[in-house]
């Protein structure tokens, strides 16, 4: 790792960080650009396509959108086989299904829209690098790698990090960009278990079975017991219950429900404890007379963590503090950067400016800290790459 400081003394880069602030607004369209373009979690095939008609335009080496709609590009370096490549990665999915309504508003510096932030920006930020890079004629020492990979939202369980991070392996530095979270450096990732759980039952008419169990209502119980379920509060450890399911009409006893958990610590150990709970909880129900339950995992995003004091950790936050940043938290966070982190790998995911209402229909970004977030993200991957 090079320096920040080295880093900013080049004129090339001292150039490319004061055009960050002129170049705000193409950035800003850029990232509506990708945000009209629908990509649902499995279904991300037409913002691939784009991502990767853009790579060519910015005259990326390899360019290659994979079976998964992962989109690959290269920034050549000029000593590539003396350095380990490094790889800037933003997911390409969201979280809301097709058919939502995408129409920007905007409000001053705020933008808002579904996925304006988490994570269009983020996407918009590799593009905006990659073009910063050629036009300051900036010639880092490494190749830079830059992915727009699937899967990271809901149940796409990393999937396309997971391919990222297959091809590449443990010879490679990894930065993870998120479109918000400025100012937040992640170097700790925390576990992830989700699970589908369905409860089956005899069911009936309304009026005439009442009283035969509903699976509905055994849903509703086990809900309820798993609210009940003490947690501490460090190490933080969470439970959700995002989505439920199942009946089949107002006057129908349900015969089947489902319910999708979400179980999460920052201690590997104690969200073990935690599914351990969850299931003693469903094995109650389980041993109720006429009721079926079934509990199977359907996401795993592992833990894993580099030191504080890790060359990369620390570079990204003397570059925060470099552009400005009054501000410089270190935070547990589910990214993409799970997967390298889960391995040993030296990764950290970081913000380009910050945001809001993320996962809701009213999501903003805050347009005024693009600048800071870009300068932090090109003096990070310079000094990872050498320049």
């Amino acid at each position: 790792m090079i320096p920040i400081e080295t880093v900013a003394q080049n004129g090339r880069v001292q150039a490319a960080l004061a055009h960050f602030s002129d170049s705000v607004p193409q950035l800003v369209e850029q990232a509506i650009a990708i945000q009209q373009i629908p990509a649902p979690t499995f279904a991300e095939a037409a913002r691939a396509a784009y991502l990767e008609r853009r790579f060519r335009e910015l005259d990326l080496a390899d360019v290659q959108r994979d079976d998964l709609d992962n989109v690959y590009g290269r920034f050549p370096g000029s000593k590539p086989q003396n350095k380990v490549p490094v790889i800037i990665s933003a997911h390409s999915d969201t979280v809301f299904p097709a058919g939502t309504d995408l129409t920007v508003r905007r409000n001053g510096s705020l933008i808002h829209g579904p996925g304006i932030g988490d994570n269009s920006t983020g996407v918009a930020g590799l593009l905006a690098l990659a073009e910063t890079l050629w036009e300051q004629e900036i010639r880092p020492l490494a190749d830079i790698w830059f992915v727009a990979n699937v899967g990271e939202e809901g149940l796409g369980d990393l999937r396309g990090m997971r391919a990222v991070v297959e091809r590449f392996g443990e010879n490679a530095i990894y930065l993870v960009v998120e479109g918000g979270l400025f100012g937040q450096i992640s170097h700790q990732a925390i576990g992830v278990n989700r699970y589908e759980i369905t409860i089956h039952t005899p069911g009936g008419h309304s009026w005439g079975n009442f009283g035969q169990r509903s699976a509905i209502h055994e849903l509703g119980r086990l809900i309820a017991a798993i609210d009940k379920l003490q947690l501490p509060l460090k190490p933080k450890t969470t439970y959700n219950v995002g989505v439920i399911e199942g009946g089949t009409s107002v006057n129908t006893i349900a015969q089947t429900a489902k319910m999708l958990l979400d179980l999460r610590s920052e201690d590997p150990h104690r969200l073990a404890v935690l599914v351990t709970e969850v299931e003693r909880l469903v094995m109650v129900r389980q041993r109720q007379r006429d009721v079926a339950v079934e509990m199977k995992q359907i996401g795993n995003r592992p833990p894993g963590q580099i030191g504080r004091d890790t060359p990369l950790v620390q570079q990204a936050a003397t570059a925060l503090r470099f552009v400005g940043s009054t501000k410089v938290n270190f935070i547990a966070s589910s990214t993409d950067a799970n997967v390298p982190l889960s391995r040993g790998y030296t990764a950290v995911c970081i913000g380009l400016t910050e945001s809001g209402n993320a996962h809701r229909l009213d999501e903003y970004m805050d347009s005024t800290y693009l600048p800071k977030g870009m300068s932090q993200l090109l003096l990070l991957a310079l000094s990872a790459a050498g320049v």
